[in-house]
């Protein structure tokens, strides 16, 4: 926790800062004393993973609109602040806080979640039981327990697995595509679906995939998924396949959340579901019992009303992984 903001007799109205931060883009929302919005943006994506001097410098240039919104508004800075950040566990993140301090130095106490917690937060605002799949740039399960805690399940990056997510769906294509060319000597029965990935990569020699992918970061590859769907549109059948098994990989995350924490309403949430109606129908052919629906969620909105609650909360009210103790 961090911050030299002070409440009292004649200081600035309080502030209170919600952040979604993920491999994509990094959304935030500004709340009053009131409750009400008074400022949002999005910025670039960035993760939590900071190894190397670039993550964190692209932490901080995730964040970057905030203080200058709050320049605009004339507050001194943020009361309260509460953040879901890709690519953390559910335990202490020290590197995160000191990025944090840093990107955001007049800001009070902070609760910083995994992104995934987040979201199920977002998704089961009343509380569970429930089960929930996010799909974005990455891919991942949770549910969430009486007392708080997190049960994980996939999530383990793009090097790893990720089933599912959008840069799941652009590297397994890209991977379709190059061993149909190096077969025939060209994308042979996917010609539409190689046309939309190199069009979105600037071109069709090797050295274009080269550079985006190995020059680019999870957030870029991802994206690709939005030429699969394309591709899907126009009829192509090996990105329909590619999509129809995106969705059963998430199926997969569902049932192994359902398996080990029992019946419960499913969420899947996530750019991904939006692609293409193949998505949607995997997911619901490898969870053919299974309650789901499909909300659209506002992480960011919901961190920084939590942020509010949290401040005139009694203290201990909420649990290291902000959730509300019973």
């Amino acid at each position: 926790m961090s911050g030299n903001v002070r409440q009292g007799q004649g200081a600035a109205p309080a502030v209170f800062l919600g952040v979604d931060m993920g491999g994509t883009a990094t959304r935030w929302v500004l709340l009053n004393a009131a409750g009400a919005e008074i400022g949002a943006g999005t910025g670039p994506g960035a993760t939590g993973l900071l190894f190397d001097t670039a993550a964190r410098e692209a932490f901080g240039r995730a964040l970057a609109g905030v203080p200058e919104r709050l320049r605009a508004l004339g507050a001194p800075g943020i009361a309260r602040a509460c953040l879901g950040v890709t690519g953390i566990g559910t335990g202490p993140a020290p590197e995160v806080m000191a990025c944090l301090r840093d990107a955001l130095p007049d800001t009070g106490p902070m609760l910083v979640l995994n992104d995934l917690v987040l979201a199920w937060h977002a998704a089961f605002p009343q509380g569970g039981p429930g089960h929930l799949v996010a799909a974005g740039t990455g891919s991942a399960g949770v549910s969430v327990d009486a007392a708080g805690r997190a049960h994980p399940v996939g999530g383990r990056g793009h090097v790893i697995d990720d089933g599912g997510s959008g840069c799941w769906i652009a590297l397994r294509a890209l991977d379709a595509i190059y061993r149909r060319i190096d077969a025939h000597g060209r994308p042979a029965g996917a010609e539409k679906l190689a046309a939309a990935l190199f069009a979105a990569m600037g071109g069709a020699e090797w050295e274009h995939t080269r550079a985006f992918v190995y020059g680019g970061d999870r957030g870029r590859i991802g994206m690709l998924a939005n030429a699969v769907a394309e591709a899907a549109r126009e009829g192509d059948a090996l990105a329909v396949e590619l999509l129809h098994r995106a969705g059963a990989e998430l199926g997969r995350l569902g049932a192994a959340l359902i398996g080990r924490h029992g019946p419960a309403p499913l969420v899947a949430v996530g750019g991904v579901l939006r692609l293409h109606p193949a998505v949607r129908a995997g997911v619901e052919a490898a969870l053919p019992d299974a309650e789901i629906s499909y909300p659209e969620i506002a992480s960011a909105r919901h961190a920084a009303r939590m942020a509010h609650r949290q401040h005139s909360a009694p203290q201990g009210a909420f649990s290291q992984h902000g959730a509300r103790r019973p």
